[in-house]
């Protein structure tokens, strides 16, 4: 009972936030979601103690660049291809797969690198090196989400849905890392 309220104080307290400020509120549940999936990633993985700086630079990457990229992509989204457009789910799909994934990956992978205090050659390299395996696995992830998330939930909560399954996609992303920075010393 007590669970039930909290969760309908939560959600209102939400709505009312997506509704006065948009952005900011998509752009602090990325960050908070980020953080969260860097945080599960390491007990996953068995970190001795948590890195709380690897959670903040998630939190960072959420806040400024998952959380507003995916607020504008899906107003730009609706506007290029309409819910009522004809074949509007699949070509909505492919605007997502090979435009927003790319970038939000390119993105990813070296700004997190970066805010590691790689150096810029550094950064590129391993780019170059993760990339194309990083993005077929994204594509075979994300792609049934995405297809629900675009055609089936309404715009205001799609960042949301997004950064509910990218809890799970970040702390896969995480233990992946840090098996290979294992493997690496």
């Amino acid at each position: 009972m007590l669970a039930a309220v909290l969760l309908e104080k939560g959600l209102r307290s939400y709505n009312g936030s997506l509704y006065t400020r948009p952005l900011l509120t998509k752009a602090c549940t990325s960050a908070c979601t980020a953080a969260l999936g860097d945080f599960l990633g390491q007990i996953i993985s068995k970190q001795p103690k948590i890195n709380f700086i690897s959670m903040a630079r998630y939190a960072s990457f959420g806040l400024v660049v998952t959380g507003p990229l995916a607020h504008f992509f899906y107003k730009i989204l609706d506007k290029i291809v309409p819910p009522t457009a004809y074949g509007a789910a699949l070509k909505r799909l492919l605007v997502d797969r090979f435009t927003f994934a790319p970038l939000l990956l390119l993105l990813s992978l070296y700004i997190l690198s970066r805010l590691e205090g790689k150096s810029h050659d550094t950064c590129a390299k391993e780019v170059q090196m993760k990339y194309w395996a990083a993005l077929k696995m994204n594509w075979k992830v994300w792609t049934p989400v995405q297809y629900i998330n675009i055609n089936y939930i309404p715009q205001q909560y799609r960042s949301l849905f997004a950064n509910f399954v990218a809890v799970f996609w970040i702390m896969y992303l995480t233990n992946k890392r840090r098996q290979a920075m294992a493997k690496n010393k």
